[in-house]
């Protein structure tokens, strides 16, 4: 293979960038194809190496880029079924995103810029998934992470952006410092930075910290990722351009976790107490985050927690010791995920609004989207998890690798011995995972019925009202929610821009998942292990799945039914202001989360109070610490300060007065100290 062309892949979206940000002001015509074209053409390129390499095939490749006087650090390229099959997905989403920002903010001013940021963004990821050096690795890790910064915050302008952008730098910064140390200490074990190096010193057995190491590398996969206590960034992150969105739970930076542990897999089998580590993390972040989705109001946060809890699936298939499940349910996620973003983002484009219970009182709304209405149907089936879309597949997967590390034989391909997952983190995996599908069935359920099929919107078409959709009234007082800046006309149909990319993503979405039924298709690429699904976990899977979409809409009918009566809904709280008529006027939701959530609707709305005890753990007493310490520089420091230049002016003052201008009284005090000097000389 010319190693120009994987050399390519994340230079030609880094150049891209470049020109964007040097031509996007002067020559705005230019800012769409410089977006568009190079990140299109990485797209391409990545398909063609993935197609050159061929299955059960590796590349390596390096220069050195400097010597340390330690472990050298190489421009590294390493290449394998795993890297090509995510440069792949990030190509196709990162190319989707481009084209369809090109019409959700052509009237945006700043466009060119995040256009550029978009681009860096992607050549980051690729950055990430070619490199054969953690070090390099580490830089695409954390260009992604400045990169984010802005994006999360492109509407600066309001406060929400301002603070997500803010949270999410801090959050998964806290995370990358142990990271740091956790690479540093791993190059030195394995005397290298180089992947196929540290990967030889794990099989051998020549780390001499190998619990240390996975639990540093652990913290800046929590916080990357979004897994549990570092997962409170992304729910707030959906205050940024809903592309953006799209891009980072897909494709990138929540991606780059998941795929780095599974890069290092062979290192975490040296350590069980990891694993279990590993497996608790995914388990609380799994069941939390679907918990919270059941409660949310604003359709992009319950998409949020949804990629939480999918991501604790790929980190709960990690600590079963199944990379091959992990990856699978990665790409398998990226897809339906970038979907239902970019089908949310056309459906807020109409509704303008983020609110699930005002777009539950507009008429018409799925006739007014219906591409959007059909490809979310489609991408909400997928992560439900069921037959024949690929959501089925891969979920499958994860149970079935949980299934067997419970039983003692976990899949681990050859990486390290079945002996090397404890079964304790296999029964967590099985268990959070199961309740997870049969939460995330709800909630899936939920959205889909709140926005699209309120009676409230049915009653007021079928009594005539009019099919315009008009600005929705405010969403829910109490929930939590991230309002984005209107990009768009809500009068104005969704251009092709923004309808075309949501039929590209649906086509993996529903056919993606057959490519692990056979062993010389996706496996192939992988480790070659099975990712066919078992019997019992298909059926119990499923079967959950099965149970929340009809324990969903039974709530949703009862709700729906004490709303037609005119009784009030379980928890008073469900009102929304009306946006017409007399301020006062309120109508009540029929939401199905309150009545399957009872007393948890409250503190699951609010992620259970983690972000309130995160400020008071933490916020509050650095802010306090801070405070003491302006009062001692104030205060303290700068007394002294002034006090040093109080003296010398005193000093001054007192020189000055002595200096008259009388020759005859300068005369006479030398005179004096000639005297005074003489007389201690002779004493």
């Amino acid at each position: 293979m010319n190693l120009a062309l994987p050399a390519l892949v994340p230079v030609l979206p880094a150049l891209g960038a470049a020109a964007t940000l040097a031509v996007g002001k002067k020559a705005p015509g230019l800012a769409r194809p410089l977006a568009i074209v190079p990140v299109a053409v990485s797209a391409v390129l990545a398909l063609v190496v993935a197609l050159q390499l061929g299955t059960g095939q590796a590349l390596d490749a390096a220069t050195r880029l400097t010597p340390t006087g330690g472990p050298d650090i190489a421009l590294a390229l390493h290449l394998d079924g795993f890297s090509s099959l995510i440069s792949v997905l990030v190509g196709l989403v990162a190319t989707c995103v481009q084209v369809y920002s090109t019409a959700y903010l052509r009237k945006d001013p700043r466009y060119p810029s995040y256009a550029a940021l978009v681009s860096l963004f992607t050549a980051a990821m690729f950055l990430v998934v070619y490199s054969g050096d953690l070090i390099v690795l580490l830089v695409g890790w954390e260009v992604m992470g400045i990169c984010s910064y802005f994006l999360i915050g492109h509407h600066w302008e309001t406060e929400d952006a301002r603070s997500a952008s803010l949270k999410a730098f801090l959050v998964t910064k806290l995370g990358d410092v142990p990271f740091l140390f956790g690479i540093f200490l791993l190059g030195a074990d394995a005397g290298s930075f180089r992947i196929p190096d540290v990967l030889a010193a794990a099989t051998d057995g020549r780390l001499g910290h190998p619990t240390l190491i996975a639990l540093l590398l652990l913290a800046g996969v929590a916080g990357k990722s979004a897994q549990f206590p570092l997962h409170t960034w992304l729910p707030d992150a959906m205050a940024g351009p809903t592309p953006v969105s799209a891009l980072i739970h897909a494709a990138t930076m929540v991606a780059a976790g998941i795929y780095l542990v599974a890069r290092l897999l062979p290192v975490f089998l040296l350590s069980g107490a990891a694993l279990v580590v590993l497996a608790v993390m995914a388990a609380v972040t799994m069941i939390g985050s679907a918990l919270c989705a059941l409660a949310q109001d604003d359709l992009k946060r319950v998409l949020a927690y949804s990629t939480v809890g999918q991501l604790g699936y790929m980190a709960g298939a990690l600590a079963a010791g199944d990379r091959e499940a992990s990856v699978f349910h990665l790409v398998s996620h990226g897809a339906f995920k970038a979907l239902l973003f970019l089908a949310a983002g056309v459906v807020i484009h109409a509704a303008h609004t983020n609110s699930i219970s005002a777009m539950s009182r507009i008429p018409g709304l799925r006739k007014r989207v219906p591409d959007a209405y059909w490809t979310m149907g489609i991408a909400l089936v997928a992560l439900v998890g069921l037959p024949p879309f690929s959501g089925f597949f891969s979920k499958e997967a994860v149970l079935t690798a949980a299934e067997h590390a419970a039983n003692g034989e976990a899949l681990t391909n050859g990486l390290g011995p079945a002996s090397a997952v404890p079964e304790a983190a296999g029964w967590i995996v099985l268990i959070s995972a199961g309740l997870t599908a049969l939460l995330t069935a709800a909630y899936a359920t939920r959205l889909f019925l709140v926005s699209f099929h309120s009676p409230q919107a049915e009653g007021a078409q079928a009594a005539g009202a009019s099919q315009a959709v008009a600005p929705a009234a405010g969403h829910e007082a109490d929930a939590p929610y991230s309002p984005e800046l209107d990009e768009a006309d809500p009068a104005t149909a969704e251009p092709p821009a923004m309808r075309w990319p949501l039929w590209v993503l649906a086509i993996p979405t529903m056919g993606f998942g057959v490519a692990g039924l056979r062993s010389d298709w996706l496996p192939a690429l992988l480790d070659g292990g099975s990712l066919r699904p078992s019997a019992v976990t298909a059926v119990i899977g499923t079967g959950l799945a099965v149970v929340g979409v009809l324990a969903a809409y039974g709530a949703w009918r009862s709700a729906t039914a004490r709303l037609a009566t005119g009784r009030p809904a379980p928890a008073d709280a469900g009102r929304v202001p009306e946006q017409a008529g007399a301020p006062a006027a309120e109508v009540i939701v029929a939401d199905p989360g309150r009545t399957l959530l009872g007393p948890l609707f409250g503190p699951a709305r609010h992620g259970f109070g983690v972000d309130r005890l995160y400020h008071a753990l933490f916020v509050r007493p650095v802010t306090a610490a801070a405070r003491l310490v302006r009062f001692l520089d104030r205060e303290v420091v700068e007394t002294y300060v002034r006090g040093s230049g109080v003296g010398a002016n005193l000093l001054g003052r007192a020189v000055r007065l002595a200096q008259t201008g009388n020759a005859q009284t300068y005369l006479s005090a030398l005179l004096a100290g000639v005297v005074l000097l003489a007389v201690l000389v002779a004493v």
